[in-house]
């Protein structure tokens, strides 16, 4: 059974810090209402949410979405350093909702989903708070169809394909005809649409199948020509014999890596064209100054990198994800570039503070509105069962170095861990000199190469992150 069966510090600049200013003394103003902590502003203060993940989406895909870069990018902040703490899907998901590593929130794969606590997600704190919710795409990899989404008062889940699907729409199960991204455009404008009459801020959950395999265009689009690519250093990287055994048996090529990007730009022209859609819907709607717009891939994909396709690796193309954030109202308007270390688990974070709203559970991300400035980034990634060939991982990610160790440790289906933890290979990158990830450095490292490198320190420091 395949993984998807089992389904970089330096300081905020000048720009960065006054827009986390800014924003910080709008969400300040939009609280001063508030009765106490835990506390919500008023309706008319409070912003909308609109929420969209996409699918398998690697971080060098801007030519097709360029609508989305114009809107989120140019009217809003680009993060240059936009991560996930798990490189797979319901993981990363399951952060996103709550704002907590893998470790601390209980999904470590794919089949696990139901172990979420579903009382410590952004959606629950918002509909609580009064926000009208709505869920439109896919949900978490293993939940079962008919199963409603808790804490959405609206929904049309996906069950994840292209075409024809089968959806729970509001409890019903169904087959709707068409292309899914369109149908999550349309049921997510009409959601948008009902603000109209519905004075309640609401919270939109977008989230279409793309870019996901098997990468399935619209018609439109199925024979669009799409740039060529002739890969990069690590594409697909002849010489692996420093890397663990699961890379140096790796068979893919550039022409594999350039065959599964050329289908995710094609079915992310779609993506671009709702984000589009739902730009001109807030517009109609008056409503887009004072709603707050993010975009992320739930995680990247690797184009043959070190010979490799898809995710569930440390290495960069996996973890590292398209990260926007718009928010006029809040300061964040004006088309800024934060080069801030962030990730999928600050997402949770920045809703609540936007909404006024204080978490009653520990969160492991901060707001994006704040003026935090993190040095690395935990990155996990646990084996289900015992049959693959690649152990479970963690690993330190900064900007200008990467340390990771690879561990005897799986997953059963509800994601509880067994094994013996010892560390079975460990990997060390100069991110400055070696961006593509090349040169193991650890590989045949003597001890003082070690210490030279600050590993005894890094051992430290991603065991106590392990951890926390």
């Amino acid at each position: 059974m395949n993984e998807e069966q089992q389904e970089r510090g330096s300081g905020v600049g000048r720009r960065q810090f006054l827009a986390g200013t800014a924003a910080a003394a709008a969400v300040a103003a939009a609280s001063s209402a508030l009765p106490g902590i835990g506390g919500t502003a008023s309706a008319a203060a409070r912003p909308n949410i609109l929420l969209i993940v996409t699918d398998d989406n690697p971080k060098q895909t801007n030519w097709a979405i360029q609508k989305t870069i114009a809107w989120l990018g140019g009217h809003g902040v680009t993060y240059n350093n936009g991560h996930v703490t798990t490189p797979l899907c319901a993981p990363s998901r399951s952060s996103i909702f709550s704002g907590r590593y893998a470790h601390n929130h209980g999904v470590r794969n794919n089949a696990a989903s139901h172990s979420l606590d579903q009382s410590t997600t952004v959606q629950h704190h918002l509909k609580q708070a009064g926000y009208r919710t709505g869920l439109f795409g896919k949900y978490l990899n293993s939940w079962t169809l008919a199963d409603n989404p808790p804490h959405f008062e609206e929904w049309a889940l996906l069950q994840p394909g292209y075409v024809d699907a089968q959806w729970n729409v509001n409890g019903t199960v169904q087959t709707i005809n068409g292309y899914t991204t369109n149908i999550v455009k349309n049921r997510t404008l009409a959601f948008l649409s009902k603000s109209t009459t519905d004075t309640r801020p609401w919270f939109a959950y977008v989230t279409p199948y793309a870019s996901h395999e098997p990468n399935i265009p619209a018609a439109q689009y199925a024979d669009t020509v799409v740039p060529s690519w002739n890969g990069r250093p690590s594409v697909p990287e002849a010489d692996r014999s420093d890397k663990p055994a699961y890379v140096k048996n790796a068979t893919n090529t550039l022409a594999d890596g350039r065959a599964v990007r050329q289908r995710q730009l094609r079915t992310l022209l779609s993506v671009d064209d709702a984000v589009q859609a739902f730009k001109d819907k807030l517009t109609d709607l008056g409503q887009l100054n004072n709603t707050l717009v993010i975009y992320i891939g739930d995680n990247g994909f690797q184009w043959a990198d070190h010979g490799l396709l898809g995710k569930g690796t440390p290495y960069s193309p996996a973890h590292e994800v398209p990260f926007y954030l718009s928010w006029p109202a809040g300061g964040l308007g004006s088309g800024t570039t934060d080069n801030r270390i962030v990730a999928n688990i600050d997402i949770a974070p920045t809703i609540l503070a936007a909404a006024g709203i204080t978490s009653p559970t520990p969160q492991d991300g901060e707001s994006l509105l704040s003026g935090f400035n993190r040095d690395h980034l935990l990155v996990e990634w646990w084996k289900q069962g015992t049959a693959g060939v690649k152990d479970s991982w963690a690993s330190y990610v900064a900007k200008n170095r990467q340390y990771v160790e690879y561990y005897d440790l799986h997953t059963d289906a509800s994601g509880s861990v067994s094994g013996t933890g010892q560390v079975t290979f460990r990997e060390y990158y100069d991110l400055v000199n070696d961006p593509y990830q090349l040169t193991n450095k650890l590989y045949q490292a003597s001890p003082a190469d070690e210490q030279s490198l600050g590993i005894p320190a890094l051992a430290a420091q991603l065991a106590a992150d392990r951890q926390s």
